[in-house]
């Protein structure tokens, strides 16, 4: 019984240890693989969700996998991606969905394979998943339609530069304005509203086509970055600039540069930097076995042109 007890001992110790190194289901730091799929990877949006992650990444010692398709239409090459990175096991999956519901078997496919999914920027309709981490894009939109109302005094005719079907991020934003203009600002007319689709060609040749039609136009409201940079484009194109009043979405460059010059009255600013880094962090704490928020809401701001001193804002668009 001596002989027996110390050998319990140590064999106890022994499992004490294993179970202290054990986290992250069993793999080591330097094992352990994120897959981060944006819808795309051209606008400066999904650098910033790139820059976030690969943040969160260092931080924590874990390589961060990046890729998404080229165009912000291709769910097919999307699925595709998403089945490349199943079959190199990564640890967990980091995902913008394109589709809310074309993406659903993927994400679901990776429930039953117990990898861990995030969400980030835009919706899916499966509760197959970790988290989402997103702006409120409806809060979004009702903030965009009453920045309208108050430039327009209530009262004028306006259009809708959506972006694409079934994508939840914009559709809420879309939602969230449009609901509100016709509660809110019942002598605001909405005139037209077309998808510009996923370029910031056919988003210009669609604003184009609604501007063409509508002669007397007071507002215009495009419901993320290329939509609106398109949109502007078409407001310069045809001189109008000054006359339609401009409330986009989303912080590219050209759309920061189009606030200072006047051409844009305001644009509604979402955080992409801490939607990269939270759905990160959220894929690590449930490796981890912790507990994770369903919802992680990375914030949304009215950003005008007086606005752009504050410090908070010097930062949310990275400005010098």
């Amino acid at each position: 019984m001596k002989k027996i007890l110390p050998v319990i001992v140590v064999a106890a110790i022994a499992v004490v240890l294993i179970v202290i190194g054990i986290s992250r289901k069993g793999q080591s730091t330097d094992e352990i693989k994120i897959a981060v799929i944006p819808k795309g990877t051209t606008h400066i949006f999904w650098q910033s969700v790139y820059e976030g992650a690969k943040k969160a990444g260092e931080e924590a010692g874990v390589k961060i996998f990046w890729n998404g398709p080229k165009l912000e239409t291709d769910r097919e090459e999307q699925i595709q991606i998403i089945e490349d990175f199943l079959i190199k096991k990564v640890s967990g999956v980091v995902l913008a969905p394109l589709d809310s519901k074309a993406l659903v078997p993927s994400v679901e496919k990776m429930f039953e394979a117990d990898i861990p999914c995030v969400i980030i920027d835009s919706g899916i309709e499966t509760d197959k998943i970790v988290s989402f981490a997103a702006t409120d894009n409806y809060k979004g939109g009702v903030l965009a339609a009453r920045r309208m109302g108050k430039i327009l005094d209530g009262k004028g005719k306006i259009i809708v530069v959506r972006y694409v079907p079934n994508s939840d991020s914009t559709t809420q934003r879309e939602n969230g304005f449009i609901d509100t203009i016709k509660k809110e600002f019942p002598d605001i007319e909405i005139v037209d509203e077309q998808y510009g689709m996923a370029t910031v060609e056919t988003a210009l040749q669609a604003t184009e086509d609604m501007l063409t039609k509508n002669t007397e136009l007071d507002g215009l409201y495009a419901c993320n970055a290329s939509t609106a940079v398109g949109a502007m484009q078409a407001l310069q194109s045809q001189g109008r600039s000054d006359k339609v009043k401009m409330v986009g979405f989303d912080a590219e460059d050209a759309l920061v540069n189009g606030l200072k010059s006047g051409v844009i009255d305001s644009l509604v600013v979402q955080n992409p930097y801490k939607m990269g880094y939270e759905g990160v962090k959220a894929v690590l704490a449930r490796l981890d076995g912790k507990e994770v928020p369903k919802r992680i809401d990375t914030g949304v701001e009215l950003v005008t042109i007086e606005r752009l001193e504050e410090p908070a804002i010097k930062e949310l668009l990275n400005l010098q």
